[in-house]
């Protein structure tokens, strides 16, 4: 059954030649990014009969990402136009529906994936019928491809990662260009729930976390680029990041074991609240005071929250 803010995912006709891979990658105004990323992908590319590759713009108004992929895809990228611009989640769905390789990746048209990629992560989804997604540590780089930091390894050696739903359902750990999913996947579970504009990649997570085997690689294989006048800036203005991290935590406890989801549900809230608070005060620091107040105030509702004896 269809529902409304998870969009079925439509199986592929049975006679369809599947790839392995499906490397799709939304873009919106991000042309001159888009140059690296496609660079970094073809590098790793296996040929068309093992790897879709395919760039869905959602409407570009300021740059032609068309013309990049004619020039550096030459004919071995796929282009598709959205006939109107649908926002970032729908686009989402959009590169999942249109996918036809066994494995999905959806790659930002800013982010950057490194050499062994798609080497390294296939591996476990070949050797375990039982991994539904595979996700690696990943690097943030600013607008100008500088390196910023590298994320925590989550456990000491690459493999399962044990305890996936209760760790993810907390905070988000995987950033979009690290991660993989298997196409049947997205058939079961359906696809990004678009009323969480901020939120949505993290509710996916928790959502193939409470019914598949997820694998970690310890290697950071993508790096994620932060923008300094993104959305998401934009966003910590009004506080709706926060305001939408909270409805994602209420959205994801219906995928929590019930004796758990108290607990969890509170331990989330509470980790956003530290989160709002470290925002705040780095907002603060840089001069930015109405927005660090913004934040302020969220992160309180969100640790208020937390003490409830049943969060909503």
């Amino acid at each position: 059954m269809q529902q409304t803010n998870k969009p079925d995912i439509t199986p592929l006709n049975a006679n369809t030649n599947q790839p392995l891979w499906s490397v799709m990658i939304p873009t919106y105004n991000c042309a001159d990014y888009l140059r690296l990323t496609l660079t970094g992908v073809l590098a790793q590319d296996p040929g068309p009969d093992q790897m879709q590759i395919e760039v869905v713009d959602d409407g570009s108004t300021k740059d032609d990402p068309e013309a990049v992929v004619r020039e550096l895809g030459s004919g071995r990228v796929q282009f598709y136009r959205q006939p109107h611009n649908v926002g970032a989640i729908a686009n989402f769905n959009t590169c999942v529906q249109r996918s036809r390789g066994k494995l999905v990746h959806l790659l930002h048209g800013d982010d950057l994936v490194h050499a062994g990629f798609y080497r390294q992560l296939e591996a476990p989804f070949l050797e375990n019928e039982a991994v539904g997604a595979a996700f690696c540590r990943f690097n943030y780089m600013d607008e100008h491809g500088n390196h910023r930091l590298t994320t925590r390894p989550l456990k000491p050696s690459s493999g399962i990662l044990t305890h996936a739903l209760p760790l993810l359902a907390v905070s988000n750990r995987i950033g979009t260009p690290s991660i993989v999913v298997r196409r049947q996947v997205y058939e079961t579970i359906g696809g990004y729930n678009h009323q969480l504009f901020h939120s949505a990649d993290w509710e996916m997570w928790v959502r193939i976390a409470s019914q598949y085997a997820i694998w970690y690689e310890t290697e950071a294989l993508a790096s994620y680029r932060v923008h300094s006048q993104s959305d998401t800036s934009r966003l910590f203005n009004t506080g709706a990041n926060m305001q939408d991290r909270r409805n994602c935590i209420a959205a994801c406890r219906q995928y929590l074991p019930p004796r758990q989801a108290n607990h969890l549900t509170r331990k989330a809230l509470g980790y956003s609240g530290l989160y709002g608070l470290r925002l705040a005060s780095r907002l603060a620091r840089t001069g930015r005071w109405q927005t660090s107040w913004v934040q302020l105030r969220e992160a309180t509702i969100c640790l208020l929250k937390s003490f409830q004896p049943r969060p909503a």
